[in-house]
């Protein structure tokens, strides 16, 4: 039986259990919407898919949710999406790595910049 996620979320402290759902739905998402290959998401398409989950969810407000919930990169998705692997939630290719969720955007520029007044 799979650890519930808000649990994850209570013993890693590190993220909010909205958080880690969110990771969880966007893998669902970018594999139907963004993903050329939807059985096997890479590091930078499901960051591409969270980046249009997130926008699609909250709009300008995309940057104050995650940031609240603890995430403030792309690798903070990385990290969500290496321990739901650990909790046998996600799984992963040998040739995945944390590092392909390292800088792939900047939040400012994606969820802040892009929004004009």
């Amino acid at each position: 039986m799979k650890t519930p996620l808000e649990q994850i979320a209570g013993r890693d402290g590190r993220y909010s259990p909205q958080a880690i759902k969110f990771v969880y739905e966007a893998l669902g998402y970018t594999a139907k919407n963004v993903a050329k290959e939807p059985r096997h998401v890479s590091g930078q398409t499901l960051c591409e898919g969270l980046r249009r989950l997130a926008i699609e969810k909250w709009g300008r407000l995309a940057i104050l949710v995650l940031n609240m919930w603890g995430v403030k990169t792309t690798r903070d998705f990385g990290e969500i999406v290496y321990l739901m692997i650990k909790h046998k939630w996600m799984s992963a290719q040998p040739t995945d790595s944390i590092d392909d969720f390292h800088d792939v955007y900047d939040f400012k520029t994606v969820f802040k910049d892009q929004f004009k007044f």
